[in-house]
């Protein structure tokens, strides 16, 4: 994804305001009569970290945000942290947005994962038109500050993010963009060297989107696979410090998954001696068909197929949805509609704040975990 201004942001706002005024009582006292427990509580009886993205929309008081806080053991930085959101220019980072959203999770109990130091996407132009070595001088700076920055307050960094895209054609599959058109696949150990550097108690993650499929974007996830465990491996070689491995778990409407396939790669990493995160996980029901009723029960049985093979892996210590309720995700914008221009509904909460079948899915698989 290339950095575009959304309208995403707008949207939210109004869609999260009226669904707190249709939300009143606060959703917790409609959780107390309709049962509805907290995710993040029932993942927590089985050592699971139950959590989701989120955004400057929850800092306003709201039943949204109170969903959120009441959900919620994890959040991680949806796109506020990313290199072009700090850095829009090459005058310096501004933190305000980041500082409000990283306080307002501290002081309610709620961990904080850094979401992203380093990725081929999402970047300015000022930067993709910088010469090797002020790319290379901006990778260390950019780490250097923002770690030293959070130093303390966050849980984990995804510190590369997205390393691999077969499509672009480059050696051992790696994805094109300044970081590795200045430092080749190097950036990845240099990168996480510098985190480590700037704040040893944050958990150092490589984030992919890939591993989890048969085939995704069009492609064979074969190369991205191979390639993640090889990376793994020459970090490890290397010296420098990886503490775990970020699986995105994005189930968009083409995707194809494999259970078994699914289960033998997660051991493999497990093996690698790294905790294992779903970071981003969300489930498209665009080219789902049948009413409403129809697709959310689709949609709740994958949530349930994935979490229930991944959660066999003691490895597995945290689950996040990529927001939670509907109005909130990033697939309410083309091209990710579906027919017609019918929204989408990839969420354990609805519009209107409510839980839905995906909620009794991730719940269920929570609770069936032999942990």
């Amino acid at each position: 994804m290339r950095l575009i201004t959304s309208t995403r942001r707008q949207f939210i706002g109004h869609a999260s305001a009226a669904a707190a005024a249709a939300c009143v009582p606060a959703t917790r006292a409609l959780a107390a009569q309709d049962g509805t427990r907290s995710l993040g509580a029932l993942g927590a009886s089985k050592g699971i970290l139950f959590g989701t993205a989120y955004d400057s929309e929850v800092l306003a008081p709201s039943a949204f945000s109170d969903l959120y806080v009441w959900q919620a053991r994890i959040f991680t930085s949806n796109n506020f942290m990313k290199f072009g959101s700090l850095r829009p220019t090459e005058k310096g980072a501004d933190f305000a947005l980041a500082d409000s959203l990283v306080d307002f999770a501290r002081a309610r109990g709620i961990l904080v994962r850094g979401h992203n130091l380093i990725w081929n996407d999402w970047t300015p132009d000022w930067l993709r038109m910088s010469s090797s070595r002020r790319v290379t001088y901006w990778l260390d700076r950019h780490i250097e500050e923002t770690v030293a920055h959070y130093r303390g307050k966050l849980h984990s960094w995804d510190v590369v993010n997205e390393p691999f895209w077969p499509g672009h054609g480059n050696k051992e599959g790696y994805r094109s963009g300044p970081w590795y058109e200045a430092l080749g696949k190097k950036y990845v150990i240099r990168a996480l060297k510098r985190a480590h550097a700037a704040d040893a108690s944050a958990k150092l993650v490589i984030n992919e989107s890939g591993p989890e499929w048969e085939h995704y974007w069009g492609m064979d996830s074969g190369p991205v696979r191979k390639g993640l465990l090889r990376l793994i491996d020459e970090v490890r070689e290397s010296g420098a410090r990886l503490d775990a491995v970020g699986l995105q778990c994005h189930w968009m409407a083409d995707f194809k998954f494999n259970p078994e396939s699914f289960l033998a790669y997660l051991q493999e990493l497990a093996a690698r001696k790294l905790a294992i995160y779903l970071t981003e996980l969300d489930i498209s029901d665009a080219k789902i068909e049948g009413s409403v009723a129809e697709r959310d029960a689709e949609v709740a049985r994958r949530y349930h197929q994935i979490l229930s093979t991944a959660l066999k892996v003691p490895e597995v210590k945290i689950v996040q949805t990529w927001e939670l309720s509907d109005n909130a995700t990033w697939q309410r914008e083309e091209p990710y509609l579906g027919p017609g221009g019918r929204l989408t509904r990839p969420l354990p909460f609805d519009e209107a704040l409510q839980p839905k079948a995906a909620y009794e899915a991730i719940a269920r698989a929570f609770s069936e975990a032999q942990r």
